[in-house]
């Protein structure tokens, strides 16, 4: 079963109805022993990075989240999710992340408008059983104004350029990152659900 966690801050329905449409059970939580019998982790996130670290502090997931990590379970962060996972943010001033994955979050630059909103291809970086399926420049579906950087280039599976170089998706070891969003991306997302799916239940 996975854990989607449950802190007011993500688009929840359409992610379940994925997942249960793959026959991959799911349950919504925030429920410190349920996220710990758990055999996996979604953290589905949009909004605003402050909001998002304060509703797990009030909650106290941020601890449960740290601790499952090192444990090695397997935790996909989607979206401002994946952005959670890192050290810190510099949205609207400057804000400690989980700290699970080295890196910092900025603001897109460069001359492209502000949100990235839309669908935009996807470049592979290295193999890995995530991307069984995945074409070289699929298109997936992304919706965000800030982007992970100073991360650990080993880390990056699949970019995507946008203003600047996009992390799409990332791993290390137990930890998985999409920047966008896998359930409003077509067949791609539903295979990439699929494909962390069987690596990790």
């Amino acid at each position: 079963m996975i854990a989607i966690i449950d802190y007011g801050a993500g688009n929840i329905k359409s992610l379940q109805s994925a997942l249960l449409g793959l026959d991959m059970k799911s349950c919504l939580t925030s429920d410190k022993q349920v996220i710990a019998n758990s055999k996996a982790i979604i953290l589905p996130g949009v909004g605003a990075f402050k909001d998002a670290m304060d509703a797990l502090h009030e909650l106290g997931l941020s601890e449960v989240l740290q601790k499952e990590a090192d444990k090695g379970k397997p935790i996909l962060g989607i979206c401002l999710g994946m952005q959670l996972l890192y050290e810190k943010s510099f949205e609207n001033g400057e804000w400690n992340g989980l700290a699970i994955l080295d890196g910092v979050i900025k603001r897109i630059d460069g001359n492209v408008k502000v949100p990235h909103m839309g669908w935009n291809t996807l470049a592979h970086h290295q193999s890995t059983n995530l991307l069984a399926n995945i074409n070289e420049q699929e298109y997936v579906y992304f919706v965000h104004s800030y982007y992970v950087d100073e991360f650990n280039k080993q880390e990056l599976i699949s970019s995507c350029e946008y203003g600047v170089q996009v992390p799409a998706i990332v791993q290390k070891d137990n930890i998985f990152g999409m920047q966008f969003h896998p359930e409003k991306s077509g067949k791609n997302g539903l295979q990439l659900l699929k494909n962390f799916g069987e690596m990790v239940l």
